[in-house]
């Protein structure tokens, strides 16, 4: 299956101490990037999240948060003796210095930071539940980068498609482009020898018929667009252990790049030997469809 760089997830799981949410965005790269904002209380499971995006994720820049918020008020919570303690002294060290100031009241002491305790972290449930919840997100998240790379794969066969007509339509033009243009050259010739040297003249045409022979050109070309429809046909099988795909049926991104890259280059050569405005003119419409397959190929993983 053909992946997209591109793709958005989030999720979120409730815990005692409040809801752990994770976001993942990407988008494309020429290698894998993996940017992390990670709640400071978090701060030791990022190597595992690297772990895990890393054996799923192969290209792209990644940009991965996780955030704990607050505890639900329905959360049980215990008086912090130590801290109303401490806070009961203050308050009278700052009464004695402001005998005229009005003495705490009972909601400004529950707001004080610290008097609620909060229940305990569990590790292991903190643990066991981010990594149900990468799981969950990095599975959204190729959900999503697979859609989009499913329509990446459609506009680059249309644009296949569209090339191989061009094609077809080249082939005819070339014998008659090249004859034509052999028998402008060979008038040219002798008017320019001015002499019925016919020897000379067959040689030069001989010549021109070899520079402008574009048959290795169209077969290259061909030879190519079949290669960009049999990877993106194989696309990238996951390997057994459920991490990136293999580098035979896997991240294509690369290889439809190169493919892309050649076919331009065969293109350039095909325009410069156009014997024909006709040919050329489906030259540069090759050319097109070129740009626009690799504009493609760059957001494919």
């Amino acid at each position: 299956m053909i992946h997209s760089m591109t793709g958005y997830a989030v999720a979120s799981a409730e815990l005692p101490r409040g809801a752990l949410t994770l976001e993942l965005r990407s988008v494309n790269s020429r290698f894998l990037d993996l940017q992390f904002r990670v709640a400071e209380e978090l701060r030791a499971a990022e190597p595992a999240l690297r772990e895990m995006i890393a054996a799923r994720i192969a290209r792209g820049k990644l940009d991965c948060r996780l955030s704990h918020g607050n505890a639900s008020p329905q959360t049980p919570r215990e008086l912090n003796v130590q801290a109303i303690g401490q806070l009961r002294k203050l308050a009278a060290e700052a009464a004695a210095a402001f005998p005229g100031a009005a003495p705490l009241r009972l909601a400004d002491v529950l707001r004080w930071p610290g008097v609620l305790a909060e229940p305990a972290a569990d590790e292991g449930e903190t643990r066991g539940a981010l990594d149900k919840l990468c799981r969950r997100v990095l599975d959204e998240l190729c959900a999503a980068r697979g859609r989009e790379g499913a329509k990446l794969a459609l506009i680059i066969l249309e644009r296949v498609a569209a090339m191989r007509k061009q094609l077809a339509q080249v082939a005819p033009l070339v014998p008659e482009a090249v004859a034509a243009h052999r028998a402008r050259i060979s008038e040219r010739l002798r008017e320019a020898l001015g002499s019925g040297d016919d020897d000379r003249a067959r040689v030069e045409v001989a010549l021109f018929a070899a520079k402008s022979d574009v048959d290795e050109e169209l077969s290259r070309l061909a030879a190519h667009l079949d290669e960009v429809e049999r990877v993106l046909a194989q696309g990238g099988a996951p390997t057994a252990a459920g991490g990136p795909p293999t580098a035979a049926g896997g991240p294509v991104g690369k290889r439809l790049d190169f493919l892309a890259q050649e076919l331009n280059r065969e293109a350039n050569t095909l325009a410069s030997k156009a014997a024909g405005l006709k040919i050329a003119d489906c030259a540069l419409e090759l050319k097109l469809l070129i740009e626009q397959i690799r504009e493609q190929v760059q957001n494919i993983e």
